[in-house]
């Protein structure tokens, strides 16, 4: 049993750094000591679940030690988690849809906090079993995970940069590629340049689209978007109700059609339709940032052909998708080290939430 230090939610709203213990692993379960975990919107969400659990579900750290049955990591091994764990034996990851398995998913389970993970009383607070935020708790200095919750780093990549590609860098970036399946040559909108949104900017950049405009509210963000890969931006105004002034320019740099691909970034319910304004007949939109409020979308916003899709996490597949984000950042294509605006230690994550609300960080990651 491993004593570790672990950002504890009360499920109220507020949190506490509190000392947990951590066994050994069994079986499948590899121990991993965490020495990053990127800060996300859904970690701050996650605050008001209703319960205690280990925050965090974005990280990357040293495998402390594994369990008899686990073969493809040992100790020392350098990993990213992953929060989508496939069992890869259900219906859905026999579909090839890992991020959406039948049995492990924390989202589509109905278990967002530690079904088809490692054993709950693996960890205790208090000497009694606590939950870990998405079956990870990442913002703890050691998180008990399963064998299939780990991919292997395979490259020389500093943790801070490997920790967000488990979540921020997955969602935006797969979005592109794997659901949207962005082509060369076309034109792509980006509603939100936050995390998210900035490596929907990175993915549309790397596919080779034409034109990538940004839309936000904040100047520094769009100035970020430029970086990343925004040939346009456009500062949008708070009270433009849908974007629709602001889908008024994009059609402007569009040849008065509208972009080909539109993607929503912001978790604001009230622009879940907004990216269907600013595509083409015949177009896509795609819901990125997971907004689940009930919304009302004007079906005019559809005509004509219009597709508007709503995948999770990017659809990833970690031991396929991973690897390839490791050798993009490899190559330079990808960029990772530059998207830390910020790092924090623990004590630190109440102002590593702050500066995440105030949009002061292109990502903020607390470093163990």
């Amino acid at each position: 049993m491993r004593e570790a230090k672990a950002a504890v939610a009360d499920g109220k709203g507020s949190f506490t750094i509190e000392t947990i213990t951590v066994d050994e692993p069994d079986r499948d379960e590899v121990l991993v000591e965490i020495k990053a975990s990127g800060v996300c919107h859904t970690d701050w969400d996650s605050l008001g679940w209703g319960k205690r659990i280990i925050l965090g579900h974005e990280g990357a750290g040293v495998v402390a030690a594994v369990g008899p049955a686990v073969t493809r990591v040992v100790v020392g091994d350098p990993v990213i988690l992953n929060w989508a764990t496939p069992c890869y034996t259900c219906f859905q990851c026999q579909e090839g849809n890992q991020h959406l398995c039948e049995n492990n998913s924390p989202v589509t389970s109905g278990n967002k906090l530690n079904g088809g993970h490692a054993r709950l009383e693996s960890t205790r607070h208090q000497g009694t079993p606590i939950e870990r935020s998405f079956g990870l708790g990442t913002l703890g200095t050691y998180s008990m995970v399963r064998e299939a919750a780990v991919v292997k780093i395979n490259v020389e990549i500093p943790f801070p940069s490997a920790s967000i590609l488990g979540c921020g860098v997955m969602t935006g970036f797969g979005s592109v590629v794997n659901a949207a399946k962005v082509k060369a040559g076309s034109s792509v909108v980006v509603l939100g340049a936050g995390g998210v949104g900035l490596n929907v900017i990175q993915g549309a950049r790397i596919s080779g689209a034409a034109r990538v405009i940004a839309v936000d509210i904040v100047p520094e963000r769009l100035k970020m978007a430029e970086f990343f890969g925004a040939t346009d931006i456009i500062l949008a105004d708070r009270e433009d109700e849908g974007l629709l002034r602001a889908a008024t320019m994009v059609k402007s740099m569009t040849s008065g059609r509208g972009a080909d691909y539109a993607f929503e970034c912001t978790a604001v319910p009230a622009l879940g339709a907004a990216p269907l304004a600013m595509i083409r007949n015949a177009g896509m939109a795609c819901q990125v940032s997971g907004i689940e409020q009930t919304i009302t979308i004007d079906m005019n916003l559809f005509e004509w052909d219009k597709i508007y899709i709503n995948p999770l996490y990017g659809k990833c597949r970690p031991e396929i998708d991973f690897p390839k984000l490791l050798a993009l950042y490899a190559s330079g294509d990808l960029l990772l080290d530059e998207m830390i605006t910020r790092t924090y230690a623990l004590d630190q994550l109440g102002e590593a939430f702050d500066d995440m609300h105030r949009g002061r960080n292109a990502k903020g990651v607390i470093v163990f």
